[in-house]
């Protein structure tokens, strides 16, 4: 049985971690850290852990892994003090909130020979799955151009402590906005779906409408907008925002020599493949989980595996640092005015 400890016992943590730990046979949670004590205490009542005054405490205890699902600042010190205490870490996107520590961080993991998985869900969604399989095996000919979006209402629900105090708005511990809320997970997916690395990144990120309770506007990007050339050739665009007081948007469409496939983008099928002489193809595999919608991700499902196989695959941070890089760089380009050149 492997001992899992989780750090962080926030909006993911509750929703998401807790949840998918206890219906996993081959786990149990056994530690929880959390800066509010009471809300630990609570979490390990419920869930037969024990709770846990500091983060290296927990580290202290027979927990075999870690989850860490902490604001976006704090990532990679715990996640390295995990490592180096020994413990396989599963860290909440996005990785860090500096390229150096997203680097240190995977060179830590390679000194412990422990794992170090990074929650991009999206990448374990059925239907992306599925386009993949299908770009794959060449349903669509070529990948020529793409369009990604990540779109909903904010974060001020989702937050633990909701409104529109929450740290997700707080640059000081989330470090970045929408971009790296939502953006990290469309553009590790867009690299994922099409075989191909982000090599250059034009980009703006503004904060068009979030505000403090008192008035004043947030200290991070509520929107952004990308534009990603590949190292294959193709070339896309990204949005992410905080402002859309609509349907939640999680939309994917790309378009090759020999067909277009459109994921989540259309009301009743999931997945749709548009061949180039006409004929289209409807898949339903499931659907996209929203703030307000949480299924299973398959995210700690994996994470167990792969501590279990070491051939089982994981989405891993290496995998993911090509993604970071090109955040990173978005965020270069829109205070540059530039291109930036990333990944290589």
């Amino acid at each position: 049985m492997i001992k899992i400890g989780l750090i962080g016992c926030g909006k993911i943590g509750q929703v998401r971690h807790l949840p998918e730990y206890a219906a996993n046979p081959d786990c149990a949670v056994t530690a929880l850290y959390d800066i509010n004590i009471e809300r630990a205490r609570a979490l390990a009542a419920q869930y037969g852990a024990t709770a846990y005054d500091s983060v290296e405490a927990l580290l202290a205890s027979d927990v075999d892994a870690v989850s860490v699902c902490t604001a976006n600042a704090s990532h990679a010190e715990i996640s390295i003090a995990a490592l180096r205490a020994g413990k396989h870490v599963l860290c909440e996107k996005p990785m860090a909130t500096t390229l150096a520590d997203c680097e240190a961080m995977v060179a830590a993991a390679k000194a412990a020979g422990k794992r170090l998985m990074i929650g991009q869900n999206q990448r374990l969604a059925g239907a992306h799955r599925q386009a993949k399989a299908l770009i794959d095996a060449g349903a669509i000919g070529k990948v020529l151009t793409f369009k990604t979006a990540f779109c909903h209402g904010g974060p001020e629900t989702w937050s633990v402590d909701p409104g529109q105090g929450t740290w997700f708005f707080d640059r000081k511990r989330a470090a970045m906005g929408a971009m790296a809320d939502l953006g990290v997970h469309k553009t590790d997916l867009i690299q994922y779906l099409t075989g191909q690395t982000i090599v250059e990144v034009s980009a703006k990120l503004a904060v068009l409408d979030k505000t403090f309770a008192d008035g004043s506007p947030i200290t991070v990007d509520d929107n952004a907008m990308c534009l990603y050339r590949m190292d294959g050739g193709a070339m896309g665009t990204m949005m992410v925002s905080w402002t859309d007081y609509g349907a939640e948007d999680n939309s994917t469409v790309i378009w090759g020599t020999q067909g277009v496939l459109r994921i989540y983008d259309h009301p009743e099928h999931t997945l749709v493949l548009e061949k180039k002489g006409g004929e289209v193809e409807y898949f339903d595999v499931d659907r996209i989980q929203t703030n307000d919608n949480q299924t299973a991700s398959g995210v700690i499902d994996m994470f167990v595996k792969c501590m279990q196989d070491e051939d089982a695959a994981y989405i891993t941070a290496e995998s993911a640092l090509t993604a970071m890089r090109a955040v990173f760089g978005a965020i270069e380009s829109s205070e540059t005015g530039r291109t930036v050149r990333v990944n290589g």
